[in-house]
Formats: C-alpha cells, structure tokens, sequence
C-alpha cells in the first residue's frame, strides 16, 4: 500500500491510501489544512488537537449542508421528472386523439369520394 506525506498546521504525517490515490489523498490533506488556516487566522493559536477538531468540525458542517442541498435538488429532480412523465402521458393522448380525428376525416373524405364516383363517374380513357 502506497504512503504519502501530508502537512496539516505545519506538521507532516505519513498516511497510507489505495493505489492510484496518492494525489487524491494529498489534495484532501491540503484542503484540510486551508481550514485549519483559516481558522487559526480567525480565532489564533488555541492549540493543535483543538484547533484540528474545529477544523474538522467545520468540514463535516459543510458536508451536512452539501447533503442537505444534495436531497433538495434530488427532491426537485423527482417533482420534475414526474411533471415530465405527465407532460408525456398528455402529449401521447392528444397524439392518439388527433390520430382518431385524422382516421375519421379520412373515411369521411373517402366517402365524399365513393358518392361523387357513383353520382358522376370519371371518364376512363
């Protein structure tokens, strides 16, 4: 298993990740330490293991949030998707109406066409 060396408030660690994670790995870590950055510039030096737990706090705040927004919009996707299903379901009874309308237009045409035959008949020549 492939180890990796990350920095996180100014000191390094060496963790150990799947194959072909090492770059995943380093970027979650610097991504880690930016909070604890930031919070360190916001509240200063209150010692690593607590400032490392507010830090993580922090991530796991912004996680819940991203979830929430996660299920509202997969929430949104199914009002949609069945406002689309019934938008289908009217367009396809429509069709099937304009289709039946279409089919008695036709015969009625047809039938015009069978009383001029007989009433006057077309020359063949």
């Amino acid at each position: 298993m492939p180890e990796v060396n990350v920095e996180i408030n100014g000191r390094k660690y060496r963790m150990a990740c799947e194959e072909g994670q090492q770059k995943h790995l380093i970027g979650l870590a610097e991504r880690f330490d930016a909070h604890v950055d930031q919070l360190k510039g916001a509240v200063g030096e209150i010692g690593d293991n607590r400032l490392t737990v507010m830090a993580g706090i922090a991530v796991v705040d912004e996680l819940a949030e991203a979830e929430r927004k996660i299920k509202a919009l997969e929430a949104e996707v199914l009002v949609l998707t069945r406002a689309g299903q019934e938008v289908s379901a009217e367009i396809e009874a429509l069709e099937n109406k304009f289709a039946v309308k279409l089919l008695n237009a036709a015969k009625a045409i047809e039938g015009v066409a069978v009383v001029l035959d007989d009433i006057a008949p077309v020359p063949q020549g």
